[in-house]
């Protein structure tokens, strides 16, 4: 059995929506399944050694450019399981989700237990002054120009150190206010604790992966395959489907309107919605949902019209709309 979650730990269900799913519909779909969790853990791991292994045999440009891309979605990938880790939603066992959401999030460089206490805020206080992602994807839509100069800055890596420091629970400082938002200062003390060991784990991992990699003669491979992927195109890729979900939404009373579901095709969801992370509407009505049953929650939703008027959308649709001018009298 897992662990109990207590007041200060829990991502709470929003309720601003007046029809919900049958208590028998929600209680099959929040139905862990250790078998899917593991499977897809294996599969994104499995891409990136495959991947690793192809480009270091063919040390070519037209090898190790391509893995370069590849690594940096499965990257994300690892940052997409991490947060049903942090959910509580790959393993009943409270030990094992960790153990393993701890694993993926560590391998690509983030402390999965810090950004618990940081993504539980924005799911309990969306779009409210203590959500701390309201930095990351608010105040769209800004114009094409400011799009792309933002994306530029990604590939280049100069957004790498702002990112990995939200991921480290530095608060998160809106480009227009200059206000930062403080996730910390609302969680209970144990998850403050396991935040602050599984930093300093991080750190020691990464460092030792670099002075291992250097050791063995594969130092090069190592910043080039590894390195190179999580400060560049991941970045752009963070971006990307972070404005997808939340940017340029007008109401912001429901989560059926704050946040926003993305339709894409099998190569557009692999490339930047793995593992059914374009349902977001579905995750932020019912957080405690894995994954693999988010496509279900959507049949569900919708065979009921529960998603009538809610924020459903093509990705390209998103990104037009998050690219839009700025309304006029705009600052």
């Amino acid at each position: 059995m897992s662990d109990s979650i207590v007041n200060g730990e829990e991502f709470r269900d929003d309720t601003r929506v007046r029809r919900a799913l049958p208590p028998e519909t929600l209680h099959e779909l929040t139905r862990l399944d250790p078998v899917r969790s593991t499977c897809s853990v294996l599969a994104t791991l499995a891409v990136i050694a495959a991947t690793v292994a192809i480009a270091v045999t063919w040390w070519e440009p037209w090898t190790v450019i391509p893995a370069v891309i590849v690594i940096a979605t499965q990257q994300h990938a690892c940052f997409v399981l991490a947060h049903d880790a942090a959910h509580y939603r790959l393993y009943r066992t409270r030990w094992l989700n960790d153990l393993v959401g701890r694993g993926v999030a560590m391998v690509a460089g983030i402390s999965m237990c810090t950004y618990r206490v940081v993504h539980r805020l924005h799911h309990n206080h969306l779009y409210e002054p203590n959500d701390p992602d309201i930095a990351l994807h608010g105040g769209y839509p800004r114009g094409r120009g400011y799009l792309l100069r933002k994306l530029g800055r990604d590939l280049v890596g100069l957004t790498a150190p702002k990112t990995y420091a939200y991921f480290f629970g530095a608060p998160a400082i809106n480009d227009e206010t200059g206000v930062a938002n403080r996730p910390l200062d609302d969680t209970a003390p144990r998850l403050k604790l396991e935040a602050r060991r599984d930093r300093w784990l991080v750190v020691v991992f990464h460092s030792g992966a670099v002075a291992a990699a250097f050791a063995l003669g594969v130092g090069v491979e190592y910043l080039v395959l590894w390195v190179l992927p999580a400060v560049t195109v991941l970045q752009a890729i963070l971006r990307l489907r972070a404005i997808c979900e939340h940017g340029a939404v007008a109401d912001f009373s429901s989560p059926l309107t704050a946040a926003r579901t993305n339709h894409a095709s099998w190569w557009t969801r692999w490339l930047l919605f793995p593992h059914h992370v374009n349902y977001h509407v579905e995750h932020h009505l019912y957080p405690a949902i894995p994954h693999y049953n988010l496509p279900a929650c959507h049949r569900e939703l919708r065979a009921r019209g529960i998603l009538e008027g809610a924020e459903v959308r093509y990705w390209l649709d998103s990104v037009r709309l998050v690219a839009a001018d700025r309304p006029a009298g705009g600052t």
